[in-house]
Protein backbone atom coordinates (compact mmCIF):
# COMPACT_ATOMS: atom_id res chain seq x y z
CA UNK A 1 0.00 0.00 0.00
CA UNK A 2 2.73 2.57 0.91
CA UNK A 3 4.32 1.97 -2.76
CA UNK A 4 1.01 3.12 -4.29
CA UNK A 5 0.54 5.44 -2.35
CA UNK A 6 4.10 7.26 -2.99
CA UNK A 7 3.46 6.27 -7.13
CA UNK A 8 0.17 8.57 -6.60
CA UNK A 9 1.83 10.88 -4.17
CA UNK A 10 5.46 11.56 -6.74
CA UNK A 11 3.27 11.05 -9.97
CA UNK A 12 1.02 13.80 -8.80
CA UNK A 13 3.50 15.94 -7.91
CA UNK A 14 5.19 15.60 -11.91
CA UNK A 15 2.03 15.16 -13.60
CA UNK A 16 0.07 18.37 -12.27
CA UNK A 17 3.32 20.78 -13.59
CA UNK A 18 3.25 18.94 -16.90
CA UNK A 19 -0.31 20.04 -17.59
CA UNK A 20 -0.18 23.45 -16.62
CA UNK A 21 2.39 23.72 -19.15
CA UNK A 22 0.39 21.77 -21.27
CA UNK A 23 -2.91 24.15 -20.76
CA UNK A 24 -0.25 27.05 -21.78
CA UNK A 25 0.64 25.13 -25.10
CA UNK A 26 -2.92 24.64 -25.89
CA UNK A 27 -4.15 28.66 -25.56
CA UNK A 28 -1.36 29.07 -28.04
CA UNK A 29 -2.20 26.32 -30.39
CA UNK A 30 -5.53 26.83 -30.41
CA UNK A 31 -5.20 30.68 -31.29
CA UNK A 32 -3.08 28.94 -34.49
CA UNK A 33 0.65 29.77 -32.94
CA UNK A 34 2.91 26.65 -32.85
CA UNK A 35 4.66 26.27 -29.82
CA UNK A 36 7.80 24.47 -29.33
CA UNK A 37 9.16 26.63 -26.93
CA UNK A 38 7.35 25.46 -23.89
CA UNK A 39 10.96 24.04 -22.98
CA UNK A 40 12.68 27.40 -23.25
CA UNK A 41 10.01 29.36 -21.84
CA UNK A 42 9.79 27.06 -18.44
CA UNK A 43 13.18 27.48 -18.32
CA UNK A 44 13.71 31.38 -18.09
CA UNK A 45 10.15 31.47 -15.90
CA UNK A 46 12.02 29.22 -13.35
CA UNK A 47 15.09 30.98 -13.57
CA UNK A 48 13.50 34.19 -12.76
CA UNK A 49 11.76 32.98 -9.89
CA UNK A 50 14.12 30.86 -8.46
CA UNK A 51 16.52 34.22 -8.63
CA UNK A 52 13.58 36.17 -6.71
CA UNK A 53 13.13 33.58 -4.33
CA UNK A 54 17.02 32.80 -3.49
CA UNK A 55 17.11 36.82 -2.40
CA UNK A 56 14.11 36.76 -0.65
CA UNK A 57 15.46 34.02 1.40
CA UNK A 58 18.50 35.89 2.27
CA UNK A 59 16.53 38.71 3.30
CA UNK A 60 13.63 36.79 4.86
CA UNK A 61 15.14 33.76 6.32
CA UNK A 62 14.36 30.33 5.24
CA UNK A 63 11.73 30.36 7.46
CA UNK A 64 9.33 32.60 5.33
CA UNK A 65 6.89 31.21 3.06
CA UNK A 66 6.74 34.67 0.93
CA UNK A 67 9.75 33.73 -1.13
CA UNK A 68 8.02 30.21 -2.55
CA UNK A 69 5.13 32.31 -3.46
CA UNK A 70 6.90 35.12 -5.32
CA UNK A 71 8.68 32.92 -6.93
CA UNK A 72 5.88 31.27 -8.57
CA UNK A 73 4.44 34.89 -9.44
CA UNK A 74 7.89 36.38 -10.97
CA UNK A 75 7.98 32.64 -12.58
CA UNK A 76 4.88 33.64 -14.68
CA UNK A 77 6.03 37.24 -15.22
CA UNK A 78 9.45 35.93 -16.08
CA UNK A 79 8.19 33.43 -18.59
CA UNK A 80 5.18 35.44 -20.38
CA UNK A 81 7.94 38.78 -20.83
CA UNK A 82 10.10 35.58 -22.51
CA UNK A 83 7.48 34.07 -24.61
CA UNK A 84 6.72 38.11 -26.13
CA UNK A 85 9.63 37.40 -28.34
CA UNK A 86 8.46 34.07 -29.95
CA UNK A 87 5.40 35.77 -30.22
CA UNK A 88 6.78 38.79 -31.90
CA UNK A 89 8.76 36.43 -34.32
CA UNK A 90 5.88 34.28 -35.48
CA UNK A 91 3.60 37.19 -35.41
CA UNK A 92 4.97 40.73 -36.54
CA UNK A 93 7.88 39.12 -38.49
CA UNK A 94 6.08 36.28 -39.71
CA UNK A 95 8.85 33.98 -38.89
CA UNK A 96 8.41 29.72 -39.46
CA UNK A 97 6.82 28.98 -36.19
CA UNK A 98 8.73 25.64 -35.59
CA UNK A 99 12.61 27.09 -36.71
CA UNK A 100 11.28 30.28 -33.67
CA UNK A 101 10.51 27.65 -31.16
CA UNK A 102 13.43 25.55 -31.47
CA UNK A 103 15.71 28.56 -31.28
CA UNK A 104 13.67 30.27 -27.97
CA UNK A 105 14.19 26.35 -26.60
CA UNK A 106 18.38 26.42 -27.38
CA UNK A 107 18.81 30.20 -26.20
CA UNK A 108 16.66 30.08 -22.87
CA UNK A 109 19.15 26.79 -22.14
CA UNK A 110 22.11 28.71 -22.95
CA UNK A 111 20.83 32.37 -21.04
CA UNK A 112 19.67 30.66 -17.98
CA UNK A 113 23.20 28.70 -17.50
CA UNK A 114 25.08 32.12 -18.44
CA UNK A 115 22.97 34.13 -16.12
CA UNK A 116 23.02 31.75 -13.38
CA UNK A 117 26.74 31.03 -13.08
CA UNK A 118 27.46 35.39 -14.13
CA UNK A 119 25.45 36.36 -10.91
CA UNK A 120 26.58 33.43 -8.58
CA UNK A 121 30.47 34.32 -8.81
CA UNK A 122 30.02 38.41 -9.38
CA UNK A 123 27.18 38.65 -6.82
CA UNK A 124 27.22 36.31 -3.87
CA UNK A 125 30.97 35.02 -4.45
CA UNK A 126 29.86 31.23 -5.41
CA UNK A 127 30.90 28.96 -8.19
CA UNK A 128 28.08 27.71 -8.94
CA UNK A 129 25.28 27.45 -11.65
CA UNK A 130 22.64 26.64 -8.98
CA UNK A 131 20.28 28.72 -6.85
CA UNK A 132 19.35 27.07 -3.58
CA UNK A 133 15.66 27.38 -2.92
CA UNK A 134 15.19 25.03 -0.30
CA UNK A 135 12.79 22.11 0.42
CA UNK A 136 8.64 23.42 -0.13
CA UNK A 137 6.91 22.31 2.60
CA UNK A 138 3.94 19.57 2.31
CA UNK A 139 0.42 19.23 3.81
CA UNK A 140 -1.55 16.38 4.24
CA UNK A 141 -5.32 16.85 4.38
CA UNK A 142 -7.02 15.75 7.65
CA UNK A 143 -9.70 12.75 7.36
CA UNK A 144 -9.92 12.33 3.21
CA UNK A 145 -6.01 11.36 3.75
CA UNK A 146 -7.09 8.22 5.49
CA UNK A 147 -9.14 6.76 2.49
CA UNK A 148 -7.53 4.15 1.20
CA UNK A 149 -5.52 4.61 -2.21
CA UNK A 150 -7.19 7.70 -2.94
CA UNK A 151 -6.27 9.37 0.29
CA UNK A 152 -3.15 9.42 -1.12
CA UNK A 153 -4.29 11.86 -3.61
CA UNK A 154 -4.28 14.28 -0.23
CA UNK A 155 -1.09 13.42 1.62
CA UNK A 156 1.88 15.07 1.23
CA UNK A 157 0.88 18.07 -1.14
CA UNK A 158 3.10 20.73 -2.39
CA UNK A 159 0.91 23.87 -2.48
CA UNK A 160 1.93 24.53 -5.94
CA UNK A 161 -0.65 21.27 -6.73
CA UNK A 162 -3.71 23.43 -5.38
CA UNK A 163 -2.05 26.46 -7.18
CA UNK A 164 -1.99 24.80 -10.57
CA UNK A 165 -5.29 22.70 -9.92
CA UNK A 166 -7.10 26.95 -9.45
CA UNK A 167 -5.33 28.34 -12.61
CA UNK A 168 -6.12 25.27 -14.47
CA UNK A 169 -10.09 25.73 -14.00
CA UNK A 170 -9.62 29.24 -14.44
CA UNK A 171 -7.70 29.19 -17.66
CA UNK A 172 -10.30 26.43 -18.90
CA UNK A 173 -13.20 29.03 -17.71
CA UNK A 174 -11.65 31.99 -20.11
CA UNK A 175 -11.02 29.56 -22.94
CA UNK A 176 -14.15 28.19 -22.87
CA UNK A 177 -17.15 30.64 -21.31
CA UNK A 178 -16.06 33.99 -22.50
CA UNK A 179 -15.69 35.93 -25.84
CA UNK A 180 -12.13 36.03 -25.29
CA UNK A 181 -11.86 32.20 -25.34
CA UNK A 182 -14.28 31.63 -28.30
CA UNK A 183 -12.23 34.48 -30.54
CA UNK A 184 -8.82 32.83 -29.68
CA UNK A 185 -10.27 29.48 -30.78
CA UNK A 186 -11.87 31.09 -34.09
CA UNK A 187 -8.03 32.46 -34.56
CA UNK A 188 -6.94 28.80 -34.65
CA UNK A 189 -9.63 27.72 -36.96
CA UNK A 190 -10.35 30.71 -39.33
CA UNK A 191 -8.53 33.84 -38.29
CA UNK A 192 -10.04 35.12 -41.97
CA UNK A 193 -13.84 35.23 -39.69
CA UNK A 194 -12.37 36.45 -36.67
CA UNK A 195 -11.12 39.46 -38.49
CA UNK A 196 -13.77 39.92 -40.67
CA UNK A 197 -16.27 40.19 -37.58
CA UNK A 198 -14.01 43.27 -36.36
CA UNK A 199 -11.32 40.65 -34.07
CA UNK A 200 -8.10 41.59 -33.88
CA UNK A 201 -6.41 38.26 -34.61
CA UNK A 202 -2.43 39.36 -33.69
CA UNK A 203 -3.55 40.94 -30.46
CA UNK A 204 -5.31 37.53 -29.51
CA UNK A 205 -2.53 35.37 -30.65
CA UNK A 206 -0.21 37.41 -28.71
CA UNK A 207 -1.69 37.33 -25.96
CA UNK A 208 -2.44 33.46 -26.03
CA UNK A 209 1.37 33.08 -26.66
CA UNK A 210 2.15 35.02 -23.40
CA UNK A 211 -0.32 32.79 -21.52
CA UNK A 212 1.64 29.74 -22.67
CA UNK A 213 4.78 31.72 -20.90
CA UNK A 214 3.22 32.33 -18.08
CA UNK A 215 1.99 29.00 -17.88
CA UNK A 216 4.95 27.63 -18.39
CA UNK A 217 7.36 29.53 -16.32
CA UNK A 218 4.92 28.50 -13.15
CA UNK A 219 5.87 24.40 -14.43
CA UNK A 220 9.65 24.94 -14.50
CA UNK A 221 9.46 26.81 -10.88
CA UNK A 222 7.44 23.76 -9.22
CA UNK A 223 9.98 21.37 -10.87
CA UNK A 224 12.69 23.56 -9.50
CA UNK A 225 10.55 23.10 -5.86
CA UNK A 226 9.69 19.22 -6.45
CA UNK A 227 12.78 17.84 -7.77
CA UNK A 228 15.86 18.57 -6.23
CA UNK A 229 14.88 21.61 -3.76
CA UNK A 230 17.57 24.09 -6.30
CA UNK A 231 17.41 25.93 -9.82
CA UNK A 232 19.36 24.73 -12.38
CA UNK A 233 19.22 24.78 -16.25
CA UNK A 234 19.23 20.71 -16.71
CA UNK A 235 16.17 19.75 -14.04
CA UNK A 236 13.46 20.85 -16.40
CA UNK A 237 14.99 19.26 -19.83
CA UNK A 238 12.93 17.25 -21.66
CA UNK A 239 9.71 18.43 -19.57
CA UNK A 240 8.64 20.76 -22.02
CA UNK A 241 8.34 18.16 -24.83
CA UNK A 242 6.21 15.89 -23.15
CA UNK A 243 3.98 18.62 -22.03
CA UNK A 244 3.59 19.10 -25.95
CA UNK A 245 3.08 15.45 -26.37
CA UNK A 246 0.23 15.47 -23.73
CA UNK A 247 -1.82 17.87 -24.93
CA UNK A 248 -1.31 16.36 -28.47
CA UNK A 249 -2.80 12.56 -26.83
CA UNK A 250 -5.42 14.86 -25.62
CA UNK A 251 -5.90 16.78 -28.94
CA UNK A 252 -6.00 20.16 -27.76
CA UNK A 253 -8.28 19.40 -25.23
CA UNK A 254 -7.78 19.96 -21.14
CA UNK A 255 -9.41 16.88 -19.68
CA UNK A 256 -7.78 14.32 -22.33
CA UNK A 257 -4.52 16.39 -21.86
CA UNK A 258 -4.43 15.62 -17.88
CA UNK A 259 -5.04 11.87 -18.26
CA UNK A 260 -1.77 12.05 -20.85
CA UNK A 261 0.11 14.04 -18.21
CA UNK A 262 -1.20 11.76 -14.91
CA UNK A 263 -0.10 8.60 -17.23
CA UNK A 264 3.06 10.15 -17.86
CA UNK A 265 3.42 11.35 -14.06
CA UNK A 266 2.95 7.65 -12.71
CA UNK A 267 5.06 5.92 -15.44
CA UNK A 268 7.89 7.64 -13.89
CA UNK A 269 7.06 7.44 -10.37
CA UNK A 270 5.70 3.64 -10.37
CA UNK A 271 9.34 3.20 -12.20
CA UNK A 272 11.22 4.56 -9.39
CA UNK A 273 9.25 2.90 -7.16
CA UNK A 274 9.94 -0.96 -8.90
CA UNK A 275 13.65 0.00 -9.28
CA UNK A 276 13.37 0.49 -5.12
CA UNK A 277 11.22 -2.45 -4.76
CA UNK A 278 13.53 -4.39 -6.67
CA UNK A 279 16.84 -3.64 -4.48
CA UNK A 280 18.16 -2.39 -7.74
CA UNK A 281 21.62 -0.52 -8.36
CA UNK A 282 20.74 3.59 -8.16
CA UNK A 283 22.37 3.32 -11.73
CA UNK A 284 18.59 2.12 -12.83
CA UNK A 285 17.51 5.27 -12.07
CA UNK A 286 18.67 7.14 -14.59
CA UNK A 287 16.81 4.70 -16.91
CA UNK A 288 13.37 4.92 -15.14
CA UNK A 289 14.17 9.11 -16.63
CA UNK A 290 12.97 6.84 -20.18
CA UNK A 291 9.88 5.72 -18.82
CA UNK A 292 7.71 8.53 -19.63
CA UNK A 293 9.22 9.35 -23.36
CA UNK A 294 8.65 5.39 -23.73
CA UNK A 295 5.04 5.94 -23.12
CA UNK A 296 5.13 8.69 -25.29
CA UNK A 297 6.26 6.64 -28.15
CA UNK A 298 3.48 3.90 -27.34
CA UNK A 299 0.78 7.20 -27.38
CA UNK A 300 2.09 8.06 -30.76
CA UNK A 301 1.21 4.62 -32.27
CA UNK A 302 -1.83 4.13 -30.97
CA UNK A 303 -3.79 7.74 -30.80
CA UNK A 304 -2.21 10.05 -32.96
CA UNK A 305 -3.87 9.46 -36.05
CA UNK A 306 -7.24 10.59 -34.70
CA UNK A 307 -5.66 13.88 -33.81
CA UNK A 308 -6.78 17.13 -35.21
CA UNK A 309 -4.94 20.14 -34.75
CA UNK A 310 -6.71 23.30 -35.03
CA UNK A 311 -7.24 24.31 -39.11
CA UNK A 312 -5.19 27.60 -39.52
CA UNK A 313 -1.99 25.71 -36.77
CA UNK A 314 1.07 27.02 -38.26
CA UNK A 315 -0.07 29.22 -40.62
CA UNK A 316 1.04 32.64 -41.30
CA UNK A 317 -2.15 34.96 -40.74
CA UNK A 318 -2.03 37.85 -44.16
CA UNK A 319 -4.67 40.13 -43.53
CA UNK A 320 -3.80 41.59 -46.91
CA UNK A 321 -4.98 38.00 -48.49
CA UNK A 322 -8.95 37.94 -46.84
Amino acid sequence: MNAINNIIIDGMSFALPLFIMAIGGIYSEKSGVTNLALEGLQGMGAFVGALVAYNLVLKMGPDSRVPYYMAMLFAMIGGAVYSMLHAFLCINLKANQVISGVVINILGMALTSFLTKTINRNFYGAASDKFDLGVSARFTVPGLSKIPVLGAFFTSVYPFEVIIIVIAFIAWYFLYRTAFGLRLRACGDNPHAVDAAGGNVAATRFIAVMVSGALSGLAGMCFAYSISAKFSNDIYMGYGYLAIAGYIFGNWNLLPSLAACLIFGFAKSGGYQLVKALGMPSAYSDLVMTLPYVVTLFLLIFLSKRNQAPKALGEIYDKSKR
